[in-house]
């Protein structure tokens, strides 16, 4: 009998600026202060892409170059390029487009996806059904955010959360059922009033109104988001391990979406994990909106072990979230 064809992770890479802005720089910025950030989110720096004309596509580049380098691939060998962006350098041509021109993968197509936080799993399960189609045998899944291009360095609401990076995963078609097994992705578009960003779009373009009125920046209503947050992503974590019979013991990793620790804390008691098996990187990092579950996967890569039952959860503006099960298909070390 012929196993049906999954899409298994078989390199993961990523990038992040070096330029760091820690609680102590924006205490000189705005009005907090380290102890309540660090308490309220758990972050204690973020990484910025800083420098002239440097966009979402720089830190995206470096890193799937990266990723073929350790997969033994070249650019060429690349069927498709999913970026999961919010930011891109430009409305068009995707940063897609824009990556694999600069790294010379002339024999991919490939496009961006918007889901916000949510991004990569969204990306994550489209290119697995593109690999499971049996039509391409080398898709890349990119998270990636600049993050610091729409942050409003005034409101310490927001500025003391978000950062900057770019991750990425290959998948490659597997008939021993490793990869990705199930996905449950859900979106309510009534959630946009308290996670968006509110100009630049076709509802209301730029003008010198909306930049006078500080409409380019992410707005979001702290408190709001966080309820949702917390119920979206615990909820569909516990429906997908029930839908699959998965217990606790049964997970080996958690990976989930890096917005604020409280939210990570209760994502995991929901699905009776410990503490020792979930990727946590925020601290480091905050919040780089699509990159930051592959950063956890890149970074946590060679603790990782073939036959591993990974989660990943996340939860994103307007709303999005989702988890997805992956059983892992190497031995990170």
């Amino acid at each position: 009998m012929n196993t049906p064809t999954t899409a298994a992770i078989t390199a993961v890479a990523g990038w992040v600026p070096e330029d760091r802005l820690t609680n102590f720089d924006l205490e000189k910025m705005v009005d907090t202060n380290d102890e309540w950030i660090r308490t309220r989110t758990g972050i204690e720096e973020r990484r910025i892409l800083k420098g002239e004309g440097l966009a979402t596509s720089d830190m995206v580049a470096p890193a799937v170059l990266e990723l073929c380098k350790k997969r033994g691939i070249t650019p060429l060998d690349i069927d498709c390029l999913i970026v999961a962006t919010v930011t891109p350098d430009m409305v068009f041509p995707s940063t897609a487009n824009i990556v694999c021109d600069k790294i010379g993968a002339t024999n991919a197509w490939g496009f961006d996806l918007a889901a916000a936080c949510s991004g990569f799993l969204f990306a994550l399960t489209t290119g697995a059904t593109y690999i499971e189609s049996g039509r391409y045998k080398k898709v890349v899944v990119v998270g990636a955010d600049k993050m610091s291009a729409i942050i409003d360095y005034t409101d310490r609401n927001t500025c003391i959360l978000f950062g900057d990076g770019a991750a990425c995963v290959l998948l490659e078609p597997n008939n021993e059922g490793y990869g990705v097994k199930d996905s449950i992705l859900r979106t309510d578009g009534s959630g946009r009033p308290f996670l968006h960003m509110k100009a630049g779009g076709s509802w209301k373009p730029a003008s010198m109104e909306t930049v006078a009125n500080r409409e380019h920046f992410a707005y979001q209503e702290g408190q709001s988001v966080f309820k949702f947050a917390v119920k979206g992503m615990a909820d569909v974590s516990a429906e997908l391990m029930e839908r699959n019979n998965l217990k606790a013991e049964d997970v080996a990793w958690l990976v989930p979406h890096q917005a604020n620790l409280r939210i990570i804390d209760a994502t995991a008691n929901r699905m009776g994990l410990p503490k020792e098996k979930v990727m946590i990187n925020i601290s480091k990092y905050g919040n780089t909106t699509a990159a930051t579950i592959p950063l956890c996967l890149w970074e946590w890569e060679n603790q990782l072990k073939k036959g591993d039952n990974v989660v990943l959860a996340a939860f994103g503006g307007g709303f999005t979230w989702g988890a997805t099960w992956i059983k892992w298909a190497y031995d990170g070390k």
